[in-house]
C-alpha cells in the first residue's frame, strides 16, 4: 500500500496513453481496423508499441495517394479528401470488409469496430494549420447494430510532428472512450482531451449515433463543447443534427441574430423579418448565398448563474421547430463574433439585434482586457464588410422610441458613434410593428409562471401550441402545481 504524507496534493489519475492502448489491446473480443489518412499511421502505432496488438489489429492502412483512395473508397462529388462524407465511406467500406471477411462463426464474440481518421497537417508556408475528421464505427454487442461516434478538429500547433502525435493521442482517446465510457457521453466528451493540452487542439464539432446512443441529444453534446472550452463557437440544424461551423459559413454572406430566446417572441422573429428583407437588399448579398444564424451566447445560458441544460433544450426546441440554425457561442463581445466569422468568409455580414445591445457595444467597460480598448473592438467591426441593423426600443417610462437617431451614448463615445453610423454601418430598422414593442422574454416566462392569460399571443403561431405539448420552460409542471 502506498505511503501518503501530510501535505501531498491530489495528483490526476487520468491513464497514460499506453495504458488505454494496451487495455484495449488485452481485451480479447475488440477486434477492428484502422484506416489513417493525411498524417501517417499515428494512432495505430500507439496499440502496436503498447504490445499484445495481434488480438485487436486485423489491419492498419493509409491510402495516401488520391487514385488508390478513390479505387477503394469511391469518388466524392466533391472531389475533396478531407470532408465528413470521405470519412463515414471510410467507415462504411472498413467494416463492411470485416464483416465479410470474418466468419462469425468462427469469432461469435467479437466486438468489431472500425477506426478512421483523413486529415491535413499544417502547410508548408504554415499559414494553414490544418484540420480533419475522425471517427469510430464500434459494436458493443455482437448481436448488436453499430454504433458511430464522428468529430471534427482544427490543429493548433505549428509543427507537423507535433500535429502527428496530438492525433495518434486523440484517437486512442476516441477508441477507449467508446468502449468504455460510453454509458457517459459527457465524460468521454472530456476524456478525448487525455494528455493532450487544450492549446494543442480544438474540437468543434460532434455526433454519437447508433443504439446506444439514442438517448443523446447531440445538441446537448455541442454545448459541452462550448462550456468544456474545446471551442469558441457551435452550430445545430433544425433537425438538431451538429454542423461545421466551418462548412456551412465558407464564403457565404452571413446574419446573425443574437438572443436569449428564452422563449422565442414576437419581437425576435420582426427583426428576423426586417433584418432579413434590408440584408437581402443589400448589392453585395446573395439569398442563394446567405446563412441565417440565430445565435445564443454562453453567458447568456449562464445569466441565472449556472448552464440549465433543461432551459437549453427549450430554446433549441423552438429555434429548431422555426426551421433555424442555431450557433452557441463563447463570443460575450460583437467584434469577437465578427472577428470568427471572418474566418471564414469575406463576403458581407449583418448583425441584426436591439437598440438596447446597440448601447452595450459602445461602452468602455466590456473592452478593458483589450489593449486598444473600445477603439480596436471598434475598428474591428468597422473594418470589416458589416452591417448592423438596429430593432427600435420602447422607454418604458417616457414611452419614446428610441432608435439609433435619439441613442444617447456616454459622452466620450458621441464622436466614434457618429463615425461608425455616418459610414453606413448602422441601419434603423423601420418596417416595425409598434405593438409588440413591450413584448419581453422575462414577461412571458413569469406569466407562465403565475398562470396569467395573454402570454400565449406575444408569441409567434404555434410556439405556444409547442411549450404546452412538450412541456417547455415548465409549463407543465407549474400549471399542475398551480391546480
Amino acid at each position: 500500500m502506498a505511503v501518503t504524507l501530510k501535505g501531498d496534493q491530489e495528483m490526476s489519475n487520468i491513464p497514460t496513453i499506453k495504458g488505454k492502448s494496451l487495455r484495449i489491446n488485452l481485451n480479447k473480443n475488440i477486434y477492428g481496423t484502422f484506416s489513417e489518412i493525411g498524417a501517417g499511421q499515428e494512432t495505430v502505432r500507439n496499440f502496436f508499441r503498447a504490445g499484445g496488438s495481434s488480438g485487436t489489429i486485423a489491419k492498419a492502412m493509409s491510402a495516401y495517394d488520391k487514385d488508390f483512395s478513390d479505387a477503394i473508397y469511391g469518388i466524392e462529388d466533391d472531389r475533396r479528401y478531407v470532408t465528413e462524407t470521405r470519412l463515414k465511406r471510410m467507415l462504411n467500406h472498413e467494416i463492411h470488409l470485416i464483416e465479410d471477411r470474418l466468419s462469425r462463426e468462427k469469432h461469435p464474440n467479437k466486438f468489431f469496430f472500425s477506426y478512421a481518421n483523413t486529415v491535413t497537417t499544417i502547410d508548408f508556408a504554415k499559414k494553414f494549420k490544418g484540420h480533419g475528421w475522425v471517427g469510430i464505427r464500434f459494436q458493443l454487442d455482437p448481436l448488436e447494430d453499430y454504433n458511430e461516434i464522428v468529430l471534427h478538429l482544427r490543429f493548433k500547433e505549428t509543427d507537423i510532428t507535433l500535429q502527428q502525435e496530438t492525433l495518434g493521442k486523440l484517437g486512442v482517446n476516441l477508441i477507449h472512450g467508446a468502449f468504455y465510457m460510453n454509458d457517459n457521453p459527457k465524460d468521454l466528451l472530456i476524456s478525448l482531451y487525455d494528455n493532450i493540452d487544450k492549446d494543442q487542439l480544438e474540437i468543434d464539432m460532434i455526433n454519437f449515433s447508433g443504439p446506444r446512443f439514442m438517448y443523446v441529444d447531440n445538441r446537448l453534446m455541442s454545448l459541452q463543447l462550448v462550456k468544456n472550452d474545446m471551442t469558441n463557437a457551435v452550430m445545430f440544424d433544425s433537425s438538431g443534427v451538429n454542423l461545421l461551423p466551418a462548412s456551412i459559413l465558407y464564403k457565404k454572406n452571413i446574419l446573425a441574430l443574437r438572443g436569449s430566446f428564452r422563449p422565442v417572441t414576437k419581437v425576435n422573429m420582426d427583426i428576423y423579418e426586417n433584418a432579413k428583407k434590408l440584408f437581402f437588399k443589400e448589392n453585395k448579398v446573395k439569398e442563394e448565398n446567405t446563412q441565417i444564424i440565430f445565435e445564443i451566447t454562453l453567458s447568456n445560458l449562464r445569466s441565472e448563474g449556472k448552464i440549465n441544460e433543461r432551459d437549453f433544450l427549450d430554446r433549441a426546441e423552438l429555434l429548431c421547430s422555426l426551421g433555424q440554425n442555431v450557433m452557441i457561442s463563447n463570443f460575450q463581445e460583437y467584434y469577437k463574433l465578427v472577428e470568427y466569422f471572418s474566418e471564414f468568409t469575406k463576403s458581407r455580414m449583418g448583425l441584426a439585434l436591439g437598440v438596447e445591445s446597440l448601447i452595450n457595444i459602445f461602452d468602455e467597460k466590456y473592452y478593458r482586457d483589450l489593449s486598444g480598448g473600445i477603439l480596436e473592438a471598434i475598428g474591428k467591426m468597422y473594418f470589416k464588410d458589416l452591417k448592423i441593423y438596429a430593432y427600435p426600443l420602447k422607454d418604458r417610462n417616457t414611452g419614446k422610441i428610441i432608435t439609433s437617431d435619439n441613442l444617447v451614448v456616454h459622452p466620450r463615445m458621441i464622436e466614434l458613434y457618429k463615425f461608425f453610423k455616418n459610414n453606413g454601418k448602422l441601419v434603423d430598422i423601420k418596417n416595425y410593428d409598434p405593438e409588440i414593442l413591450t413584448v419581453f422574454s422575462k414577461i412571458i416566462l413569469d406569466m407562465i409562471a403565475k398562470s396569467k392569460p395573454g402570454w400565449e399571443e406575444m408569441l409567434p403561431e404555434g410556439i405556444s401550441e409547442l411549450i404546452k405539448q412538450n412541456r417547455l420552460f415548465g409549463y407543465s409542471r407549474l400549471r399542475q402545481i398551480k391546480k
